[in-house]
């Protein structure tokens, strides 16, 4: 039975100088905690097999670890989410220059994308916050000025994600959310006996430095099939070219069914915990990385995170589609709106 509960509290100054807050939503079932420096999930309780609840996203005990670390841990990220080669497109017969903060290439929006602005919370309700952001035109090198809307809302046992954007220009745009799982509990080491599903036939294989190659491979023989339940560890050794230049899992899969449609993605579970997650979306594509290079690190709580201690499962468009026909476009017209809508749901299992 559902028992609101929310809680809005400091979380700090930023550097800049800005106040940064701490909504925690809470149902009884499960329990959230949202901040508004990047839109970030810092936790997320949820019930496990032995009758309790457990924290299963890495996050911080700090604000100045939040501006300071790298690997966008449960943050927002945007305006363009995962990579663009050597940091450019072109729109409407213009080349836009981003920044390149990854190599040559752009990754999740840039020096201070979403991830590391301060965001508005705009409504806060019993079930449910919506933070909003404004990325004024050339913010990062993005053309059209973009007013973004995220709500995170609990639904019983799931935690539902909605993203708006609206542009005063053509533009382009995909935001996911950069949570790291672990769903045996945040701080209960490597991930790779956790097992991962992915609802795909198809990936797109990359270049060493993670640039899609323009091509979907299908995933028929290879560790890149998860279409049944696989352990994270299975494959991360194997001598498979885009699993060793990657160091692990680090791609897009092409999610079966229709993007606008609400449809599942991937699952993942824990054998210790008994937690089951589901991930359903209306986004095309679902990244799926195994923190292959998160290093060493304090995170919440004194708990120690590293490399392999986590997966990401982002919901997007496919990296570098600004500047790959064949991938589905993330361009965004001028006035239309960009809503999609991604789900966490969490079981117990037998």
């Amino acid at each position: 039975m559902e028992q609101f509960r929310t809680v809005i509290k400091s979380f700090g100054v930023s550097s800049g100088g800005e106040p940064v807050s701490s909504v925690v939503l809470d149902n009884g079932i499960i329990s959230c905690e949202v901040l508004s420096f990047g839109a970030t999930i810092r936790s997320l309780l949820v019930p496990d097999g032995a009758g309790g609840r457990r924290d299963i996203v890495l996050g911080y005990d700090t604000l100045r670890e939040y501006e300071t670390h790298d690997g966008y841990l449960g943050a927002t990220v945007g305006r363009f989410a995962n990579r663009i080669a050597k940091g450019r497109f072109t729109l409407n017969g213009t080349t836009y220059t981003l920044a390149a903060n990854d190599g040559e290439n752009h990754l999740h929006g840039g020096v201070r994308g979403f991830s590391h602005r301060i965001w508005t919370i705009a409504r806060v309700e019993p079930d449910k916050v919506t933070l909003s952001l404004l990325s004024e035109d050339e913010d990062e090198g993005y053309p059209g000025n973009l007013v973004v809307h995220v709500t995170y809302a609990l639904i019983g046992s799931a935690l539902v994600i909605h993203y708006e954007a609206v542009s005063d220009s053509d533009t382009i745009c995909s935001l996911t959310n950069h949570s790291y799982f672990k769903l045996s509990g945040h701080s209960s080491g490597i991930v790779s006996d956790q097992e991962v599903m992915v609802n795909a036939e198809r990936y797109t294989p990359n270049t060493a430095d993670s640039i899609p190659l323009g091509t979907l491979c299908n995933v028929e023989g290879t560790p890149m099939d998860l279409r049944v339940y696989t352990p994270i560890g299975a494959h991360l050794d194997d001598e498979f070219e885009q699993i060793k230049q990657a160091r692990g899992y680090d791609h897009n899969y092409e999610i079966i069914g229709n993007c606008g449609e609400l449809r599942h993605a991937a699952s993942a579970r824990s054998k210790v915990s008994g937690i089951k997650m589901k991930v359903d979306t209306t986004l095309p594509g679902i990244q799926l990385y195994t923190a292959n290079f998160l290093s060493k690190r304090k995170g919440k709580h004194n708990g120690l995170y590293d490399r392999n201690h986590a997966f990401c499962l982002e919901t997007q468009f496919y990296p570098d589609s600004p500047n790959q026909s064949a991938f589905l476009s993330p361009l965004l017209r001028s006035g239309e709106i960009y809503s999609h809508t991604t789900m966490f749901s969490f079981s117990v299992t037998p």
